[in-house]
């Protein structure tokens, strides 16, 4: 189980603000989480196979196929900056 400086330590990480009541509930709450997987550690699985998933999945994606392309002009002028022909965007990566 957990104690109220690991929920707070874990407020810290997720960079949550959270009042006192707030982190008595928190606790409480992962306290009751962990209570149940203790539950599940008492169960024997010796012999049941394992699954990735409990409902078997088949690809949903369609097919790629390409469609209509904008001219340069119209995605220029759509652009909120543009320069020398191509969209401007801002720097996200410092150097």
């Amino acid at each position: 189980m957990i104690d109220a400086a690991e929920v707070q330590h874990l407020a810290l990480l997720a960079r949550l603000d959270l009042t006192a009541q707030e982190q008595g509930a928190m606790l409480a709450d992962l306290n009751k989480m962990l209570g149940y997987f203790e539950k599940l550690q008492e169960l024997d699985t010796a012999g049941v196979p394992e699954m990735q998933r409990p409902i078997s999945l088949s690809n949903v994606l369609r097919e790629d196929v390409p469609g209509p392309v904008f001219a340069q002009a119209q995605v220029l002028e759509l652009a909120p900056e543009s320069q020398d022909g191509f969209v401007r965007v801002p720097r996200t990566v410092e150097q």
